[in-house]
């Protein structure tokens, strides 16, 4: 089979919003270890079903957590590959994984899969296509790169689906939308079905996953979130470094109040490639 992998050698960017260096890939990291991801990550990998000897391919795969119990999953006899833009996150991923030499990790862009045609059976993007400028060649790389029959789960946020108790709505409202900026479509899952189809994609299964954190908890994904959006919004939509304290320190007031209160709903697409594997 002739070779059509496309490289990453443009050096092309996705999103001009967050920055995952040193520091921030470190900050993200804090998020996956929280019980609300970890929770997220038993949802992915049920409903993707891994079996053993599997192809796998980890579109964004960050700080490796995801990409490490999905090696489990399929084992020695399988591969599993994780890309990522962020060179700190690929060292991240790589001493997360450094006991599973069938996991590797490379840079690599979603709009220009560094892998031949038909060469995986699985294929996961979890909280990335949302900071994806060029939907149609990301998914058009998907297609690519997956097997006839071969399936695919993506999982992405609607960032509009925040509710988050505070004591100041103008000021939350402004926040939020300074946080909006982060990514290039804040509310992908609402066309995210549309676009599959349209890519050649079977839809499979459609679902929903609620991070639900009722107190200000340490141990939470909405505590490590504020750090984020602290750290992302000044100088964004007249958002000043003390508006964005008061913002994060009013969370803490509710918190000690006993009134804090965050849910956000993240939306997952299972999808198959139409078709069988070519005879040989």
């Amino acid at each position: 089979m002739k070779n059509k992998a496309r490289g990453v050698e443009e050096g092309i960017t996705v999103c001009p919003g967050l920055q995952f260096d040193e520091e921030g890939s470190r900050r993200v990291e804090a998020t996956y270890r929280t019980p609300d991801v970890i929770a997220q990550r038993r949802v992915v990998l049920k409903v993707l079903g891994l079996c053993p000897g599997e192809r796998v391919l980890d579109i964004g795969s960050g700080p490796g957590f995801l990409a490490s119990e999905m090696g489990e999953a399929v084992g020695p006899a399988g591969r599993v590959y994780g890309i990522d833009l962020s060179e700190s996150m690929i060292k991240i991923a790589r001493e997360r994984c450094a006991d599973r030499p069938w996991v590797e990790f490379q840079p690599g862009d979603a709009r220009r899969l560094p892998f031949p045609d038909h060469h995986f059976d699985v294929a996961v993007s979890t909280q990335v296509y949302e900071y994806v400028n060029d939907m149609a060649a990301a998914l058009s790389e998907l297609y690519r790169v997956l097997r006839p029959g071969g399936r695919a789960l993506i999982l992405d946020t609607d960032w509009d689906s925040i509710v988050w108790h505070t004591a100041d709505r103008t000021l939350m409202d402004q926040i939020l939308a300074a946080w909006s900026e982060h990514c290039a479509d804040p509310y992908l899952p609402r066309t995210l079905g549309l676009r599959l189809r349209r890519g050649g994609f079977q839809l499979r299964h459609q679902g929903i996953i609620p991070l639900f954190n009722p107190r200000y908890d340490p141990n939470t994904y909405s505590y490590e979130l504020i750090k984020v959006i602290r750290k992302f919004v000044p100088g964004r939509r007249g958002i000043t470094e003390e508006k964005a304290e008061a913002w994060a320190e009013d969370l803490r007031k509710l918190g000690e109040e006993g009134a804090y209160f965050f849910s956000l709903n993240r939306y997952f697409f299972l999808v198959v490639k139409p078709g069988t594997d070519p005879v040989s």
